[in-house]
């Protein structure tokens, strides 16, 4: 019986080719779903046998400790080049979109604070 090795929502395509290489090259064999047509199922990389779920859970752990090792290593670099995305750098380019995000958060606050707020008065 089949079995889902990875769900597609969220995932960047570059990532869903890695793992399709990946199953290829270790001989895993796999099909692929596609997502409905609202995106109400989305699509998903099954493992056609069960004995070889095993042997592709391995895989995908190997990948992605090494595609989480890759990711933090460039993003210290760009912290050390001084190209990370900050706060700041944000704010300059979107700043409207910026002050209506914090101003969101400030109300929602507000709003689970108003009832400890109403009691104590």
């Amino acid at each position: 019986m089949p079995k889902l090795l990875l769900n597609l929502r969220h995932v960047p395509d570059d990532e869903a080719n890695d793992v399709r290489a990946l199953l290829d090259a270790n001989g895993v064999a796999y099909y692929e779903t596609k997502p409905g047509p609202w995106n109400i199922s989305v699509g998903g990389i099954w493992v056609k046998e069960d004995a070889a779920m095993a042997e592709a859970k391995r895989l995908m752990a190997d990948y992605q400790d090494q595609r989480g090792m890759r990711a933090r290593a460039e993003y210290a670099a760009a912290v050390r080049d001084g190209t990370a995305e900050t706060f700041w750098m944000q704010l300059r380019a979107e700043p409207i979109r910026v002050l209506l995000t914090v101003f969101a958060i400030v109300c929602l606050l507000g709003l689970v604070a108003l009832p400890v707020i109403l009691l104590r008065g």
